[in-house]
């Protein structure tokens, strides 16, 4: 196992001190770690991307409890995704009309069959899906399979690249119940880290599966790329 470097054992002494938080403090409290470092560590160099991870009490073995799905936070999340849309004829003019990045058919599967993965999101009109059913293989393991329960198979292409373009972001528990969810960036304000985690959190409490028996939410943490997790209060 690496040794930790001084930055990261200091952090994780402050965000032990801390405790759990709430989720304004724990806001608070993640964007005055690097200010909090003293002058012989040297900060963080980028801009950090922010991420919550919630736990949550479901079983994933059972396909009922699958919690899984797809928002617009109301601030982004910092970054310009790199839209892909299968498509043809009207759907393929709608979709570079909308700002796709790459669009095609038969040429694209051919390109992603061999390996390529130049994109963050893949959308397909129903249409597609017997052209694009193959590429599981390529594009499963990398969560870039489009899928009607994500809403990335869909006849509105226009509408689904502007909101991907916007900072629509997917999630899906993992095997052991855990969501993992990108919410901005370390130089977001303070307001619009907490906007996106409390509209990220309200959007996970209504997929609650009817199934899931007991606590459904039972841990969330805030952290950034080069940050110790925070413990929010639930």
């Amino acid at each position: 196992m690496a040794a930790k470097s001084k930055r990261m054992k200091y952090l994780a002494e402050q965000v032990d001190k801390a405790g759990s938080l709430n989720l304004s403090g724990a806001v608070d409290c993640l964007k005055g770690l690097e200010e909090s470092l003293p002058n012989t560590i040297k900060p963080c160099r980028y801009d950090q991307t922010v991420q919550m991870a919630v736990r949550l009490g479901v079983d994933p073995r059972q396909a009922d409890q699958i919690v899984r799905g797809s928002i617009v936070l109301p601030h982004g999340i910092g970054k310009t995704q790199t839209v892909l849309v299968f498509a043809q004829g009207d759907n393929a003019a709608a979709a570079e009309e909308a700002g796709a990045d790459f669009v095609g058919a038969k040429d694209l599967a051919d390109k992603v069959k061999d390996g390529w993965t130049g994109f963050d999101v893949a959308i397909a009109t129903p249409d597609m899906m017997g052209l694009v059913g193959p590429l599981g293989r390529v594009l499963g393991p990398r969560g870039l399979m489009p899928s009607p329960r994500a809403g990335t198979v869909t006849t509105d292409v226009a509408t689904t690249v502007k909101d991907y373009k916007a900072g629509k972001v997917e999630f899906r528990c993992d095997n052991a119940g855990n969501v993992h969810c990108v919410i901005g960036k370390i130089s977001f304000s303070n307001d619009q880290l907490r906007d996106n985690a409390s509209a990220l959190l309200e959007f996970i409490n209504q997929l609650r599966p009817t199934a899931a028996k007991g606590v459904y939410v039972r841990n969330v943490a805030l952290s950034a790329s080069k940050s110790p997790g925070i413990q929010v209060s639930v």
